[in-house]
């Protein structure tokens, strides 16, 4: 799986502390992008975003698409947990 990052949630990547923008960064290339199905991590979204998947890590979450047909995580949003939904 490929990880793209779109122009928002590079916006608030580099908003957050370096060190937990580096902790996210390093768990989407170690524990999602190898995996040959991604959903066998993180949760599913409900309601309006029912097309998108929850990755937590720490404190924060990230939002992403999951492009099957051209094998990529698209991510959409990241930010702390009382702020992302």
């Amino acid at each position: 799986m490929q990880i793209r990052f779109s122009s928002h949630a590079l916006k608030q990547l580099k908003k957050i502390d370096r060190p937990v923008a580096l902790r996210i960064i390093d768990y989407l290339e170690r524990n999602v992008a190898p995996l040959d199905e991604p959903r066998q991590i993180g949760k599913a979204l409900q309601g309006q975003l029912t097309n998108l998947w929850r990755y937590r890590i720490g404190d924060y979450r990230v939002i992403v698409e999951i492009q099957d047909s051209e094998l990529i995580i698209q991510v959409i949003k990241i930010g702390h947990r009382k702020d992302i939904y």
